[in-house]
């Protein structure tokens, strides 16, 4: 099994004491965001985790502790690095405090675990194309030597995003090519591969390459280890990534990011965030009378002597 612990929300940023709890405990609960009160417990042991799978804005929170899960577990790290305003992502570091904290954690875990995000991108009076193109090179020359790859993906129309961002403009596929091939001409000058996320209708364009964020070989090549040839179902639709288990709680991450599909509204993300305890096996909140645990399914996906694989496995 694939533990996640970035989908749902920032647990790293905001939550982090929390998550190290609950590795030197052992298990940690995740409540079904469809079914609330089924929740399932998993065993955060070793043997039962292939690999945490983490993604971040600020990693300082948790860089003094990390090495409790990376030391033991294996990793792979995606950090969010973007270069927007307060307008955009008001309760993020400053870029300092962020490329100080990535350099930290490129020379803590290994620069093959570190894949920089520069996601999503979106485009309004302020963020232009041409800003894209100066600020993606700004980054790519301090970023490129602690990462392996890069990550590009394009803002999705979504009905928050346009209550939020009220003069948000929408790419279209030229336009989202000719801002592809700017930024892989910057990935070719620095030496940084640049992927772009989704299934074939995603453009692409000369030094970018279409690709799932979160493959079992980059894990592998990572870490060292072997996987089975599973099929990447995704964590949602036109997902074309592996498979992963999250604990985190949507509605709950108090970065606030204006582009952000995880948080419906700042007041229920307060709310949420004032339910968080610390020592509870669950991200937000305690387990209730009327909640039902579920068995949870931890299969490995790693190879193993004398494991019988499914058809419906193999892709």
């Amino acid at each position: 099994m694939l533990l996640n612990v970035g989908l749902r929300t920032d647990i790293v940023t905001h939550y982090s004491k929390w998550l190290i709890q609950r590795f030197r405990e052992g298990f940690v609960y995740s409540r079904n965001p469809l079914f609330p009160h089924r929740i399932a417990s998993y065993e955060l042991s070793p043997e039962r985790i292939d690999a945490v799978l983490f993604c971040s804005k600020n990693y300082m929170p948790i860089l003094a502790d990390l090495h409790e899960i990376s030391y033991r577990y294996r990793t792979l790290f995606h950090y969010t690095v973007n270069g927007y305003g307060r307008d955009i992502e008001p309760n993020t570091p400053a870029l300092s405090d962020t490329l100080a904290a990535l350099k930290s954690l490129s020379a803590l875990v290994g620069r093959e675990k570190v894949f920089w995000r520069y996601d999503p991108i979106l485009l309004n009076g302020a963020y232009t194309a041409a800003w894209h193109g100066e600020t993606f090179e700004n980054l790519a020359e301090k970023i490129a030597p602690y990462v392996r790859g890069c990550i590009v993906n394009f803002a999705e129309a979504s009905m928050p995003l346009r209550e939020r961002i009220r003069d948000f403009i929408p790419t279209d596929k030229t336009q989202e090519v000719a801002i592809l091939a700017a930024l892989g001409a910057v990935g070719q000058k620095y030496g940084l591969p640049i992927r772009i996320c989704g299934r074939g209708e995603r453009p692409t364009a000369a030094g970018i390459e279409r690709k799932a964020c979160v493959l079992l070989d980059d894990i592998a090549a990572a870490n060292g280890c072997q996987f089975q040839n599973i099929a990447h179902r995704g964590n949602k639709r036109d997902c074309s990534c592996i498979e992963s288990r999250d604990v985190g709680t949507y509605d709950s991450c108090s970065s606030m990011c204006r582009y952000c599909n995880a948080n419906r509204n700042e007041s229920l993300v307060k709310e949420n965030a004032a339910r968080h305890d610390p020592a509870s096996p669950l991200l937000i909140g305690s387990v209730g009378d009327d909640d039902v645990f579920i068995p949870a399914n931890q299969d490995s996906y790693l190879v193993q002597s004398g494991k019988q694989l499914s058809l419906f496995d193999v892709s």
